[in-house]
């Protein structure tokens, strides 16, 4: 089976943290507080306060965004040198969570890496979409599926790639740009509400998968919504089974579904030193 013709789905657009794997809560949120007690810091973010910070979208805009709500004494006093502080911790936090996925403690969600290859032998073209770091995606990629995953996938667009990360749609349009396809010819995965914003906003249709760190409350603006990709989903369209026959569903009845809204086609393409450093926490 091939995905050809108009109306057809022709691509899977994934996003990674949190749909691909559970990567947040006990990949990332580890690695940053092994990397504040490397550099001598008394912060700690815990599960609650790192749900808070999944509001804003990139490792290193989280950072400033949580050293922006610390006491004075708690962080660098200029401008310069609590961003060559965020750089060094993000940088760290990078290398110890690329550590973590390669002795396998971040594991693939159910059904992902069965859809994929699912998605291959259809013919579909796959692509990944995420405000995450290169390094940190090949980290997890190539753990899940091998050193050669890239062939795997017609376009990776990442963090580095964009100027405005999730919700602005550009993530997704420069993925579809790359991939050669329309807007309502592709299907994104998300888990988050940024991301969902970020897809709907470009045109794309939404499978949202909720995760432990994810979107909360509803959210009528995706195609369907569920757990993990083998359970069961529900939307405008009405109930879709998960796992198998996820994918056979969703082709047979693609061009009736209900689409987000938005255009229908695409846009072309440390230092460690300091006098707040030892201020009692």
């Amino acid at each position: 089976m091939t995905a050809e013709g108009p109306g057809m789905l022709r691509a899977l657009i994934w996003d990674v943290d949190g749909t691909i794997a559970e990567t947040e809560l006990d990949g990332h949120r580890v690695a940053f507080n092994l990397a504040f007690k490397e550099f001598g810091l008394c912060w700690r973010w815990g599960r609650a306060r790192y749900l808070e910070l999944l509001q804003v979208t990139g490792g290193r805009e989280r950072l400033l965004h949580d050293l922006a709500q610390r006491p004075p004494s708690q962080v660098p006093a200029g401008a310069v040198e609590r961003e060559r502080l965020v750089r060094a911790l993000h940088q760290r936090k990078n290398q110890l969570y690329a550590q973590r996925v390669a002795r396998g403690e971040v594991r693939a969600r159910p059904g992902v890496l069965a859809l994929m290859a699912q998605a291959r032998a259809a013919g579909l073209q796959q692509a990944i979409a995420t405000t995450t770091s290169r390094g940190n995606v090949q980290a997890l990629m190539s753990s899940l599926l091998g050193e050669r995953w890239r062939a795997g996938f017609a376009a990776v667009v990442c963090g580095e790639d964009v100027e405005r990360k999730k919700p602005d749609p550009q993530v997704y349009h420069q993925a579809l740009a790359q991939l050669g396809v329309a807007a309502h010819e592709a299907l994104a995965l998300e888990d988050s509400a940024p991301g969902l914003a970020a897809a709907v906003a470009a045109g794309v249709p939404v499978l949202l998968t909720r995760s432990a760190a994810g979107a909360v409350g509803p959210m009528p603006a995706a195609l369907a919504e569920g757990g993990d990709l083998e359970g069961e989903f529900h939307g405008p369209a009405g109930a879709w089974p998960g796992g198998a026959q996820l994918l056979i569903a969703l082709q047979a009845h693609w061009p009736g579904l209900p689409t987000a809204d938005g255009p229908a086609g695409h846009e072309a393409p440390a230092t460690r030193a300091g006098p707040w450093l030892s201020a009692p926490c």
